[in-house]
């Protein structure tokens, strides 16, 4: 029976290679391991029939046993093949984590609980079969055998080296079977924490294959389309600082020497760029000019126009005659480039002179500077019309002057972030905090009052966000 089992397998077997290289090699990716599965079984059940139609005609054996037989031969192939199969998809496995490549994914879903359930279930039914079909044939056997005490010992020694010969093999099949599928999910559970362990690290150059289209191909997924946005992001935050570097850099160094005024500014971003812009320009006749503007909003877009206005400012500073001029011309080129996009800005542009302490500012929808006498002690604001700048081309701004500053007196020009601060109550900081820090320190330089007004709007704030750009510019007389 063996050499008949063997002959009947043999021809088949040498076929197996070429059905694998036409069925399997040449197939996609996502279909190999099912057809390994088919080819295997298909060739336990052919060589099955061979067999049974092999030993009915010519040796004229039963039909029942001939069952057993096909039976035999339809669980090992069941077994078989899901081997094959895993053994497949083993190789994939490992081929697509040496190239780092993947299997897309289709629509239909594996779940493995589904296909855990159904080999146990197929699996149970074939046990059930066997050992159906061996109590069948022991029953019939015993009851023609001898009812002597030898012969019925004999007969239960058979039945039970049978049972357990039986039972051996199955579990032999089975615990392969297990073994394999350990192997598959182990090489699964190593791609997934080998690549979470490196994106841990800050390394995102790394991806897990995907090749099951069960939980762990949709987690690998998933892990992927993570690891591309975190890498989006890193390059995002990466050109933002970037951008916080660039424009940190247009900002002024240090800040200019006049004998008979103290000047100090600083900007602050809620984000890493900001909308915020100060700067100062020298003019003729010992001349400084002071700016302060605000684009609307804050963040990379703001910052993109704070840069044009920079660079509209630092063009036409050249041919400076006035703030009002000045003011006129890179309002005209900013309306140009914002007028589809409906962003503005406002400035407060001021003109120093060193010589007789007299002041020249232009108004652009800007907040008015505060203004201390310490003479007196009262505030003032240098007030003046003006539109902000992006709005209307043909706009005509209206130059204002002043005195100046006398020893002791405080100009503070700021944006809006500083007495819009809020706390968590949702309170304003307020331009009374303000004055009162002022008045306060009224005996400091310039920048030790800017240091304290920021200071006092932390501590204002408690730990709530900063959600609008800062910027001060503190000039103190002489």
């Amino acid at each position: 029976m063996g050499i008949i089992i063997s002959l009947s397998f043999l021809p088949l077997l040498i076929c197996r290679p070429f059905l694998y290289r036409f069925f399997i090699t040449e197939a996609t990716e996502s279909i190999q391991a099912r057809r390994a599965f088919i080819i295997d079984f298909s060739i336990c059940i052919l060589a099955g029939i061979i067999i049974s139609i092999r030993n009915r005609i010519v040796l004229e054996i039963p039909i029942f046993s001939l069952l057993s037989l096909f039976i035999g031969c339809l669980i090992a192939g069941f077994f078989i093949g899901l081997d094959s199969a895993l053994s497949q998809e083993r190789s994939l496995i490992l081929s697509a984590t040496k190239k780092e490549s993947s299997v897309r994914l289709s629509k239909r879903f594996y779940p493995l609980t589904r296909r855990f359930t159904l080999i146990a279930v197929t699996a149970s039914v074939f046990v059930a079969m066997v050992l159906i079909l061996v109590f069948t044939r022991d029953v019939e056997w015993l009851a023609a055998s001898p009812h002597t005490e030898q012969a019925l010992y004999d007969a239960q020694l058979a039945v039970i080296t049978e049972i357990i010969f039986i039972i051996s093999v199955l579990m032999i099949l089975i615990v392969n079977l297990i073994f394999s599928y350990s192997r598959n999910l182990s090489l699964l559970f190593q791609n997934q924490t080998k690549v979470l362990e490196l994106v841990r690290k800050g390394d995102l150059h790394s991806k897990v294959p995907v090749v099951t289209h069960d939980e762990f191909g949709v987690i690998a997924s998933h892990t992927n389309h993570m690891i591309d946005g975190l890498r989006h992001r890193f390059d995002l935050i990466s050109s933002l600082k970037l951008a916080e570097e660039v424009q940190q850099n247009l900002l002024p160094d240090s800040s200019p020497y006049l004998e008979n005024f103290d000047i100090s500014g600083t900007s602050i971003y809620c984000e890493q760029t900001g909308g915020d812009y100060y700067d100062y320009f020298t003019l003729p006749d010992n001349k400084l000019a002071i700016v302060v503007a605000d684009a609307c909003g804050h963040g990379v877009g703001a910052a993109l126009l704070m840069s044009s206005v920079r660079a509209f400012i630092a063009s036409a500073i050249s041919d400076y005659n006035g703030p009002a001029p000045l003011l006129n011309q890179i309002n005209r080129h900013i309306t140009r480039d914002c007028s589809k996009t409906s962003r503005f800005t406002s400035m407060f542009f001021l003109e120093i002179n060193e010589k007789d302490r007299k002041m020249k500012w232009v108004r652009a929808g800007h907040e008015p500077p505060l203004h201390y006498c310490h003479k007196t002690g009262i505030f003032s604001k240098l007030e003046g019309s003006g539109l902000v700048l992006g709005i209307d081309e043909d706009c005509s701004y209206q130059e204002y002057n002043t005195s100046g500053l006398q020893s002791g007196d405080i100009l503070l020009i700021g944006t809006d972030g500083i007495r819009e601060s809020t706390n968590n109550t949702g309170s304003f900081f307020g331009d009374e905090r303000i004055e009162a820090i002022i008045r306060n320190s009224n005996d400091l330089s310039a920048k030790e009052i800017e240091k304290r007004i920021i200071s006092e709007v932390e501590q204002f704030r408690d730990g709530h966000d900063q959600e609008d750009d800062i910027t001060l510019v503190t000039i103190k007389g002489r």
